[in-house]
């Protein structure tokens, strides 16, 4: 077997991205360590079509200033042959036309910002991986209107491109019922509390809290809405919902009704949940775990989030065959179709298509249950393809 393109060797192929390793979003680090042990486990096994899969990935501290430098580090010097995991929606922005310009793609990152499934068009070499933040905002729209429909909204987010994606994501799904939401505040993402935004949103007289957040911000909201006595139903975006990060709100609030009843999505098996840990996909996730990255929680769905999109990688560099191009990786990224990716929850498909870039579109609500530390699924998977509209 020869080489075929940049980065791969008749016995290698190298990745590369950048990660927050450190800095305000560090809680998120942890994923390309769980990604890069789900490959070291399949090159224990005899690698695609031969080859091992060798994972370079640099720390830019969730600062798109940083990511940049890196990213042409690992494209020009290191001679990767394709970046994938890079985090970071203003990270991946700041290296997304640098990486379509070099034709190199830039695989499943790790963002869903409604951006890199919309504009693929212009952005070819990029792919998304996770539900998209307006997707998921839709169906909390479609939720509360459905359930709570005199329900009076607050909303707190990240003052960046993130946060607002979130925040059109819901106002858009309300539609004509947008005015349910009566207060919103934003916030830097290195702020060192957020009392003032939560008292103002409290005394706005709403009974309903929006939490769209990074984990570090996430946690000090919920910490400060139990603090102030305000007792809205919570509901937290999915990039911040990992058990053990809920478990550090309760803590530093020192009480469990601070998380207890809040309101989320899913559409990764729940390691944390011990309903599934019978299931052969989670059995699988804590087997490579306890082998690959023994100091990793295996509760922390971020985990099982890492080693999700690199089963999906995997997938199509077995898929491209052993002549291994950039080009034919290509069509078989747009041709993905998963039902079967065992650490994604039953039933919820990973595809794409030419003209439909929206990996993951189902999403199922769930409620944290404070006295067991799970979540409990209160609906069936809700599918919002076709439905999301960008800008």
């Amino acid at each position: 077997m020869t080489a075929s393109d940049v980065g791969v060797t008749k016995d290698a192929i190298l990745i590369g991205g950048t990660d927050p390793l450190s800095g305000p979003a560090a809680a998120y680090g942890t994923i390309a360590k769980a990604s890069d042990a789900y490959f070291h486990y399949v090159n224990d096994n005899g690698g695609v079509h031969g080859r091992s899969i060798n994972y370079k990935y640099l720390d830019d501290a969730y600062n798109p200033a940083q990511t940049v430098p890196l990213t042409k580090q690992l494209v020009e010097q290191d001679q990767v042959f394709i970046t994938f995991g890079g985090l970071g929606t203003q990270a991946q922005t700041s290296v997304r036309e640098y990486l379509n310009s070099k034709k190199v793609p830039q695989v499943f990152v790790a963002t869903g910002a409604t951006t890199f499934a919309a504009e693929f068009d212009k952005y070819p070499y990029t792919f998304g991986w996770q539900p998209v933040y307006q997707g998921e905002s839709l169906i909390y729209a479609q939720y509360v209107v459905k359930n709570t429909p005199n329900a009076k909204i607050g909303v707190i987010y990240q003052n960046d491109d993130y946060g607002q994606d979130y925040l059109d994501g819901l106002v858009k799904g309300l539609g004509n019922k947008a005015d349910m939401i009566v207060a919103k505040e934003s916030n830097d993402v290195g702020a060192p509390d957020l009392n003032s935004q939560i008292l103002k949103l409290k005394n706005s007289g709403a009974d309903t809290l929006f939490v769209f957040e990074t984990p570090s911000p996430a946690i000090k909201a919920l910490v400060s809405a139990f603090q102030a006595g305000w007792k809205p139903t919570i509901y937290l975006n999915a990039v911040s919902n990992p058990v053990p990060y809920i478990q550090a709100a309760q803590k530093a609030a020192g009480d469990p009704a601070a998380v207890d009843g809040l309101v989320t999505v899913g559409y990764l098996k729940d390691p944390a949940d011990p309903g599934q840990a019978n299931d052969a996909g989670i059995q699988l996730y804590k087997q490579i775990m306890a082998k690959y990255y023994s100091d990793g929680k295996p509760e922390d769905g971020f985990n099982i989030y890492g080693m999700a999109t690199a089963y999906s990688l995997v997938d199509v560099l077995k898929k491209a065959g052993p002549n291994l191009t950039r080009a034919n990786l290509m069509e078989q990224l747009i041709a993905l179709n998963e039902t079967d990716n065992p650490f994604v929850f039953s039933g919820i498909p990973v595809k794409n298509s030419a003209s439909d870039r929206y990996t993951i579109t189902q999403e199922y609500v769930a409620k944290y249950d404070a006295a067991s530390s799970t979540y409990k699924p209160v609906s069936q998977p809700i599918d919002v393809r076709g439905q999301i509209k960008f800008p």
